[in-house]
This record gives C-alpha cells, sequence and structure tokens, in this order.
C-alpha cells in the first residue's frame, strides 16, 4: 500500500518516472525495515544493464542518427514514389510506404514522424492535399516505428521479459505487415471518398533512377532482417553492422555524410540511449520491489477468478493498455506492465511471452498517437502546425483498423508466432 501510494504522489509531483521508479525502492526497503537490502541496491540497479541484448538498445539509436545524416530518408520517399505513386491518392500511399522503410531502420516514432513530416507533408501539400490529412497519413505511418523491426520496444520488452530479441523482430513482421495493409486500404477508400489527386505519372527513366538510388539505403533493413532471420547475428551485431554500413553508404555512396557528422550523431545517441538505459535500470530495482510485494501473484489469484479464458484475459488486458498508454509513454508502460502480468500470462493462462509481447507492445503504441499524452501526436503538432486535436480525429479511423488488426492477433496467435515457430 505504501508503495502505490507513494508511486501515485511522485507521479503527481511531476518526477520522471525514471527517478520514481527508483525511489520506490528505497521508500520499500526503509518501510519494511529491511535495511540490509540497501546492500543489494546497486546489485540490482546494476543487474538491470547488464545483458548483452541491451547494446542493440543504443546501437539502433545511433543508427538512426547516420540514417539521417546520410541523407537515406529523401531516397526512400523517392523510391516508394516510384512504386506506388501513379495512382488515385499516390502521395498518401507513398507516405505509408516510406514510413514503412523508415520503421525498419528507425524503430522509434517520434524520430519516424519528425522526418516523415519534413519530407512527405510538405510534398503531399504541393500536390494538392489539406495539410491535416497530409500529417495525420504522417502520424499513422509512424505507428509502424515501433513494430516493425528493429523496435526499440521489442528490445526494452525482450530484457525485462528474459525472451529472445530476435524472435521478437521476428514476431513483429507479419503484424506489421497487417497494419500497413490495412492503413492501405483504409486510404483507398479516403482517395475515391474525398477524391485524393494523382500523383504524375513519372518516366521510365526517373523510375529506374530512383529504385537504382535507393538500393544502397535498402541493404541496411535488408541487413538486419537477412542476419536475424538466417540466424547469422544477434540483433546487437545486425545494429552494430547497420551503422557501419549507413556510415559507409552515407560518406562514399551518397556523399552527403562526413566525418564531422560522426561526433554529434554519437552524442545524440549518448544523450538518448542514456535517458532509456537509466530508465531500464530503475524499473529492474522496480521489478524486485514488486516480488518482495507478491504483486504478481496477487494479480493472479484476482484475475484467475474473474476468468479461466486466456482470450478473454488479453482482450481484458488489452481495455487496461489501451488506457494506460492515453495517459503514459509505451516504455515506461512496458516497465510497469511486464513484471505484473507476464507472470499471470504464461503460468496461469499459459500464453507464449512472445504472443503476449507483441500484443502489449501493439496496443501502446497506439497509445503513441492518442491523447492526453501522445508523444507522436504532439510531435507532429508541432513540426507542421496543424492542432493536436484536428489529428487526432483524422486518426481515429487508423486507430479503429489497428485495434482491430491487435484482436485478430489475440484470437489467432499464429499471426506472431508462425514466422518464429514454423508452425
Amino acid at each position: 500500500m505504501t508503495v502505490g501510494v507513494s508511486f501515485v504522489g511522485l507521479l503527481l509531483i511531476g518526477l520522471p518516472i525514471s527517478l520514481t521508479l527508483a525511489l520506490l525502492a528505497l521508500i520499500y526497503i526503509v518501510v519494511s525495515g529491511n535495511t540490509v537490502l540497501l546492500q543489494s541496491y546497486p546489485q540490482q540497479m546494476f543487474g538491470g544493464l547488464e545483458s548483452y541484448g541491451m547494446l542493440a538498445l543504443p546501437l539502433f539509436i545511433l543508427l538512426g542518427e547516420f540514417m539521417n545524416a546520410g541523407g537515406i530518408g529523401r531516397r526512400l520517399m523517392a523510391f516508394a514514389l516510384a512504386l506506388l505513386g501513379p495512382m488515385r491518392g499516390g502521395l498518401a500511399y507513398v507516405n505509408l510506404g516510406a514510413n514503412m522503410m523508415m520503421a525498419s531502420i528507425l524503430g522509434s516514432t517520434v524520430a519516424q514522424i519528425t522526418i516523415m513530416s519534413r519530407l512527405a507533408v510538405p510534398e503531399m501539400e504541393r500536390a494538392g492535399y489539406p495539410k491535416d490529412v497530409s500529417v495525420a497519413i504522417t502520424a499513422a505511418g509512424g505507428l509502424l516505428a515501433p513494430i516493425i523491426p528493429p523496435s526499440m520496444m521489442f528490445i526494452i520488452f525482450g530484457v525485462i521479459a528474459q525472451v529472445p530479441i530476435g524472435d521478437m523482430f521476428i514476431a513483429g513482421i507479419v503484424p506489421g505487415v497487417l497494419i500497413f495493409g490495412a492503413f492501405c486500404g483504409l486510404i483507398s477508400w479516403q482517395a475515391y471518398r474525398h477524391d485524393f489527386p494523382r500523383t504524375p505519372r513519372m518516366s521510365t527513366r526517373e523510375r529506374v533512377r530512383a529504385v537504382v538510388d535507393a538500393l544502397p539505403a535498402a541493404l541496411i533493413p535488408g541487413s538486419i532482417i537477412a542476419s536475424i532471420l538466417g540466424g547469422f547475428a544477434t540483433p546487437t551485431e545486425a545494429a552494430t553492422v547497420a551503422s557501419l554500413l549507413a556510415i559507409l553508404i552515407g560518406m562514399f555512396v551518397y556523399r552527403e555524410m562526413s566525418l564531422a557528422d560522426i561526433w554529434p550523431a554519437l552524442v545524440n545517441a549518448g544523450r538518448g540511449a542514456a535517458v532509456v538505459l537509466f530508465l531500464i535500470a530503475a524499473a529492474q530495482v522496480f521489478s524486485w520491489v514488486i516480488t518482495f510485494e507478491n504483486l504478481p501473484a496477487t494479480v493472479a489469484a484476482y484475475m484467475s477468478g474473474l476468468t479461466d479464458s486466456p482470450i478473454v484475459f488479453l482482450l481484458m488486458l488489452n481495455l487496461l493498455l489501451l488506457a494506460l498508454g492515453m495517459i503514459t509513454d509505451p516504455i515506461p508502460a512496458i516497465i510497469l506492465i511486464v513484471p505484473v502480468f507476464l507472470p499471470v500470462a504464461t503460468d496461469v493462462y499459459g500464453i507464449d511471452p512472445i504472443h503476449f509481447g507483441v500484443i502489449l507492445c501493439l496496443n501502446l503504441t497506439l497509445g503513441l498517437v492518442t491523447p492526453p499524452v501522445g508523444t507522436g501526436l504532439f510531435t507532429a503538432s508541432l513540426l507542421t502546425g496543424v492542432r493536436a486535436e484536428r489529428i487526432a480525429m483524422l486518426l481515429l479511423p487508423f486507430l479503429t483498423v489497428a485495434f482491430l488488426v491487435v484482436v485478430l492477433i489475440v484470437l489467432w496467435p499464429g499471426v506472431t508466432l508462425a514466422l518464429v515457430r514454423g508452425i
């Protein structure tokens, strides 16, 4: 009880979630009188980071910085235009296709929306699309970033849940493609209803030039996915190789990156990784407190009293996750949810932890573009000047079809596990 009250109080006074979690452990130790546990406090915090898989997180952040400095985004946009452009609403499909390509590189919704707001929204405006519609499609495309590998959310879940990060990456491929397809279907309906403009047809020479120019960029996501699926590299090793490829391509192929760009990229990646890694270290201590409070067992007993059905449990969990995703960012939510509900899901209901992880991350991803927190939503609003409320209204159809995909995954676990288990 004391831990719960302290948690609410610390959040209400505006303390960052990472410091809140770290302080909760200290509060519990003092209140319980087990001051001898203070000797284990540093070990527990360090133990949260003592994982080889954790190296993948800063490396993928660094990869995103190198890709941004090397001019990859513009070429991926041109590549998508060459493939999808000459149809009604062509630029809307191009926006979504380029988002999918960027998702396989960045793994961060905020980074993806930041880049695509600068690339896609001005192009769509010039072609005659309403600005608010262009921004909404860009924000919807940002939902693909935490799902299609590499995904920071999958990395963090894998570390906390102690499941292979490579398996999480593979499990996210089919759900990501399904959401992409659902969004394309929605855009197709909107294109004819609202008479979206057609993109001028590119000449064969222009199309070939765009495809050839994007081929080096395609090596980066291709190397990540192929090396992990083929068992040649761990996600950490794949991120290292992809980062080196990004430097070489940016410097020697596209010639938009110089040695002077490497140090700022390292600094930015270091800052971003430090914030996330400290949050994970604090989460380890918080999980330690939860274990001592016996909270997982309490929740398990309560949930098993409500239903014996794994599907009903997951559907109830979906509602909780959607509500939680609206008021907190996904990473803190993963840290709060996994230690409590994963043991219940696996031990009481026999749910595969990878299946559970994909459902968890998909639900929390929707919160990235929903108020009142909606980091991705407010990033798009800040960068484009469109009111967040307007973007949120236009995003409702995209959120609806994404939630339907989540329900499909709940009902048929094979959607996530087919590639992982070979079923």
